[in-house]
């Protein structure tokens, strides 16, 4: 059992770095979509959240399996990717979790860890 997806996400871009953060969207959305294309990934969404006052403002939610997103989180590209995120991001973070089937699995397990 491992994790099914990764929640990449940031709050904002650092001020004077936009510029940065814009061109690195488009790059890293295109290495996204290649990662699909070539199947090292099942998909992605990319969501802007509305303004509501917390830290996270947006972010991709990518799923696959998780053999592959390891092999994809381990990867040069994975890793210069988050490099870069974190020279022109603030609140910026990638943090693996679980969806889909698998949450009736981590539930039975949280369950089972409720004292009686």
């Amino acid at each position: 059992m491992g994790p099914n997806c990764i929640l990449f996400g940031w709050s904002r871009p650092i001020a004077g770095r936009e510029k940065m953060s814009q061109e690195h969207f488009g790059d890293f959305n295109s290495y996204l979509t290649g990662l699909q294309k070539e199947g090292r990934i099942e998909s992605y969404d990319t969501v802007f959240l509305a303004a509501h006052g917390g830290d996270l403002n947006g972010f991709f939610l990518i799923r696959g399996d998780r053999g592959k997103l390891d092999e994809v989180v381990s990867s040069v590209e994975w890793v210069t990717h988050v490099t870069r995120a974190a020279m022109h991001l603030e609140g910026f973070g990638a943090v693996r979790g679980h969806t889909g089937d698998m949450i009736q699995e981590m539930f039975g397990i949280w369950s089972k860890t409720i004292p009686a």
